[in-house]
């Protein structure tokens, strides 16, 4: 895991972008009228789908407390916690627990969360089968190339009947723990955004919500989901971060108290038909 992540590093600095060639956008907010007196900024990176979109959602109502709040876009799920952890940005919000905690691990980082604000359910999506019981011989299988992601994409496959996983493996999956595979099934591993790109050379693949989203792909026609009841539910819950010692910021706290108003869980619900849900009072 230590040397995916060094080499994810070593590239996308190399390269100074974002993603798979793409670029960083910033969005600045208007402040608008406010009720604090004297205004701050806070930069936020974010997945373009859903989590920039939520935090555009955000922007007015935290423009009333003189808070402007400018979202920084990034494609891929190295770059922000890079740029969280040198303080380019306050916080970032892209990433479940899981996730956090194993970047965390594997780059000496002290990243924490502010708490949970949505669940995006994981869908196996048709590419050039669409059928999970009549895959072909050696079909190739798209999952996402990070680890917790990926151990995420395993479960789900079993859940369907289509490989078996060694007891009790849990989140830590990785193909090596597969102990039945009936049609030799080719587990590709892939950079997360860019499975929805290449469904043409894949029977099926394991997308995340944000980037099935940005990626056209509606959550009403996978396979297979997550079940909005699951462990995954609970444990894959999209996550504010920010750099340890800044829990306590009152711009911080007031951006994850509105992310988690009613009026953002209304937001969510109503835009994007179950791909995205609020995560459960606390």
């Amino acid at each position: 895991m230590k040397k995916f992540i060094g080499i994810l590093l070593t590239a996308a600095l190399a390269f100074g972008a974002v993603g798979c060639g793409g670029t960083t956008t910033n969005e600045t907010a208007d402040a608008g009228a406010s009720t604090s007196g004297e205004g701050v900024t806070i930069k936020v990176g974010a997945s373009p789908s859903p989590h920039a979109e939520i935090l555009k959602a955000a922007q007015p109502v935290l423009a009333k407390q003189g808070i402007t709040l400018e979202i920084v876009e990034f494609n891929d799920y190295v770059q922000p916690n890079i740029a969280l952890n040198t303080g380019d940005l306050d916080a970032n919000y892209f990433q479940h627990q899981p996730y956090l905690d194993q970047f965390n691990a594997d780059n000496n980082m002290e990243l924490v969360s502010l708490g949970g604000i949505h669940y995006e359910p994981m869908g196996i999506f048709a590419g050039k089968s669409s059928d999970l019981a009549s895959l072909p011989e050696k079909a190739i299988v798209g999952v996402p190339n990070d680890p917790t992601n990926e151990a995420r994409a395993l479960l789900l496959l079993e859940e369907n009947g289509v490989i078996k996983l060694k007891e009790d493996v849990g989140v830590n999956a990785t193909k090596l723990d597969i102990v039945e595979n009936p049609k030799n099934l080719e587990i590709k591993e892939m950079e997360a955004a860019q499975l929805p790109l290449s469904m043409g050379s894949l029977d099926i693949a394991v997308i995340n919500g944000n980037f099935a989203l940005s990626g056209g792909l509606k959550i009403a026609d996978a396979l297979a989901i997550e079940e909005a009841d699951s462990l995954a539910a609970e444990t894959y819950q999209n996550v504010v971060a920010v750099r340890k010692g800044d829990e306590e910021r009152p711009e911080l706290k007031a951006l994850v108290e509105v992310l988690k108003s009613q009026e953002i869980a209304d937001f969510i619900s109503s835009t994007y038909e179950g791909a995205v849900a609020p995560a459960a009072a606390e």
